[in-house]
C-alpha cells in the first residue's frame, strides 16, 4: 500500500493521475493546506519543504523499509520506475520525456502558479505582475502547442509522466481560461487526456477530499497558503 499525502491542487492531481493509471493500491492522507497541515512535524518528516504531495511507499521495490518521496516530479519518476510504465525504456525516448517533465517543473507549473496568484489571490492588483505572468504562460502554451503539432504527446507518441505533470496546470484557474482557439494542438492533447477514465477518477477525488474547493479563501487559509503564518 502507498500512503499519498494529498490535497486537490494541480500538483496533487499529478500523482493521482499516475496512481489511477497504474492501478497501484493507495490510500489518501489528506493534507489540508488551508488549515496548516503541511507544517506539522509528522508531515515535515516526509516533506521538509512543507509542500504536498508526498508519499510513503510501504512495499518499495528494494524490499526494505518504507520509502518516502516528496516533490511531484520526483514522485512521478519514482512511480514510473517502480511500475515500468509511462517512461520509455530506450534512452532517447526517456530523455524526451524527462526533458518535458523538468520543463513543467521549472516553467509551466511555477509560472502558472504565479499567474494565478497575481490574478486571483493577490490582495492588491499589480498590473506589471499580471501582465508579466499572463504573457509568460501564454508563451509556454505556445511552446506546448508547437511540440504537440509534432507528436501526440509531450514526450512522443505515447502518454507519459510528462503529460501527467503538465495536464493539471492547463486551465487550472476557472477565471483564467486557456486560449484554445490560438493553440489547437494543445486543445487536442488536453481533450484526449480529459477523456481517459483514469483522469476522470483522479479528478473525482477533488470533491471527496475537499468539498469546499473553489470557494473564497478565509483569512486563516490565506495565512497558511501565502506564508503569513
Amino acid at each position: 500500500m502507498i500512503d499519498l499525502y494529498y490535497w486537490p491542487t494541480p500538483n496533487g492531481h499529478k500523482v493521482t493521475l499516475m496512481l489511477e493509471e497504474t492501478g497501484l493500491p493507495y490510500r489518501i492522507q489528506p493534507v489540508n493546506i488551508g488549515a496548516g497541515d503541511q507544517f506539522t512535524p509528522a508531515f515535515l518528516a516526509i516533506s521538509p519543504n512543507n509542500k504536498m504531495p508526498a508519499l510513503v511507499d510501504h512495499p518499495p521495490t528494494d524490499g526494505g523499509a518504507p520509502q518516502s518521496v516528496f516533490e511531484s516530479g520526483a514522485i512521478l519518476l519514482y512511480l514510473a520506475e517502480k511500475t515500468g510504465r509511462f517512461l520509455p525504456a530506450d534512452s532517447r525516448g526517456r530523455v524526451a520525456v524527462l526533458e518535458w517533465l523538468f520543463w513543467q517543473m521549472a516553467g509551466l507549473g511555477p509560472m502558472s502558479g504565479q499567474m494565478g496568484h497575481f490574478n486571483v489571490y493577490a490582495p492588491e492588483k499589480i498590473p506589471y505582475a499580471i501582465e508579466r505572468y499572463n504573457n509568460e504562460v501564454r508563451r509556454l502554451h505556445g511552446v506546448m502547442d508547437k511540440r504537440l503539432a509534432q507528436s501526440a504527446y509531450l514526450g512522443g507518441d505515447d502518454y507519459s509522466i510528462a503529460d501527467m505533470a503538465s495536464y493539471p496546470w492547463i486551465g487550472a484557474y476557472d477565471t483564467l481560461p486557456v486560449d484554445f482557439d490560438a493553440f489547437p494542438n494543445l486543445k487536442r492533447w488536453h481533450d484526449a487526456i480529459a477523456a481517459r477514465p483514469a483522469t476522470q477518477r483522479a479528478y473525482a477525488l477533488r470533491e471527496k477530499v475537499n468539498p469546499q474547493a473553489g470557494k473564497p479563501l478565509s483569512e486563516e487559509e490565506r495565512k497558511h497558503l501565502f506564508g503569513q503564518r
